[in-house]
C-alpha cells in the first residue's frame, strides 16, 4: 500500500538557524513557498516548523529536538565522518552497524540545533543496487 516517505516534519526553534545548520553539514536546498520552509534532498524533504506557531494540522505535542531520523548516502563512512569533522560537528556515536530498511548499514550520528538526533548512513555494495 505504502510506496515511500515523502516528507517528515521538524518542529524548530529557529527556522533560519536550522536552514543554516542542513545546509552547511549536509548540503540541502532550501525553499520557501506560502512563507512555509523545507529542506529538499533527493525526493524527499523536510518540512520546518517554527515551534513558537507550528502549522495546523500537527503533532499532539511538537517540540524542537525530539526527533530521531536517518538519512542514506552514497558516502563511506570515513568519508561521512571526515566531512562532519570538517564542519565542526561533533559525532555522537559511530561508525555502528545498524538494519535499516534494506539490510545492514553503517551509521553515524550527530545531533542538529535543536537536539534531534540525525543519523546518515551507508549501505554496503550489495544493497547499493537496491535503493
Amino acid at each position: 500500500m505504502i510506496d515511500r516517505v515523502d516528507h517528515l516534519v521538524l518542529t524548530v526553534a529557529s527556522v533560519p538557524a536550522t536552514i543554516e545548520f542542513y545546509r552547511r553539514v549536509l548540503s540541502l536546498e532550501a525553499q520557501e513557498q506560502n512563507g512555509r520552509w523545507s529542506l529538499h534532498f533527493g525526493t524527499q524533504k523536510l518540512n520546518l516548523h517554527p515551534a513558537e506557531k507550528p502549522f495546523e494540522p500537527k503533532a499532539r505535542f511538537p517540540q524542537p529536538g525530539s526527533s530521531d531520523f536517518c538519512l542514506i548516502t552514497r558516502m563511506s563512512e570515513e568519508e561521512i565522518i571526515e566531512h562532519l569533522e570538517s564542519r565542526g560537528i561533533l559525532i555522537e556515536e559511530g561508525p555502528v552497524t545498524r538494519i535499516g530498511a534494506l539490510g545492514p548499514m553503517t551509521s553515524v550520528y550527530f545531533r542538529d540545533p535543536d537536539g534531534n538526533l540525525v543519523e546518515v548512513a551507508t549501505y554496503s555494495v550489495q544493497n547499493v543496487n537496491r535503493i
